[in-house]
């Protein structure tokens, strides 16, 4: 796609506003997130069709924990406060395996000796995936590239509504494989 001033002289890419009407900052990844935008074609995190997120909170037994993941061939599981249902962290199921083989951990501990807490001040970056979320942008968050880079790539994202309310789901690279898979070219 080129474009004209109104005289005839092209303007390259990088003069050219978005939509936003903000020029685009030209970078080493902007040939990257093109090719991402056109790999996925407008696709958001809706179209993933995720089952719902499976929840836990922090007095739950690890034991119950990993049998809830485990019947439904969860890799992470969400933690719940169980006062006001808001968003506390995660359990990684892979990491509770290695704490039960290492002794660090036993199946009747609770929840908060191993689940992952959300920082949301301080260095790291919380960033808020919704259903919304465009798949390109996703992909940028899984590699730390983009507009929703955190500083470090991801594995997983849990998907919020906007105002991160409501755990709606939780997606994983391999569901962003799986979607390329299964789409028409």
């Amino acid at each position: 796609m080129s474009h004209v001033l109104e005289q005839g002289v092209p303007l390259g890419k990088t003069i050219v506003p978005q939509h936003d009407g903000i020029p685009p900052e030209e970078d080493e990844h902007s040939a990257t997130l093109r090719a991402w935008t056109d790999k996925y074609r407008g696709a958001t995190v809706a179209d993933l069709d995720l089952p719902p997120a499976l929840s836990t909170s922090p007095s739950t037994s690890l034991a119950e924990a990993m049998l809830s993941a485990s019947s439904h061939d969860y890799s992470h599981l969400t933690v719940l406060s169980e006062n006001t249902r808001s968003l506390l962290g995660y359990l990684p199921i892979s990491k509770l395996k290695q704490l039960f083989e290492s002794r660090q951990l036993q199946p009747s501990d609770p929840v908060s000796k191993a689940m992952v807490k959300f920082q949301r001040r301080g260095t790291k970056k919380y960033q808020v995936i919704t259903m919304e979320t465009e798949l390109w942008e996703l992909e940028g968050f899984f590699k730390n590239v983009g507009p929703l880079a955190t500083g470090e790539p991801q594995d997983f994202a849990v998907v919020t509504d906007g105002s991160r309310k409501f755990v709606l789901g939780v997606v994983t690279r391999g569901d962003l494989d799986e979607f390329v898979k299964r789409r028409p070219a």
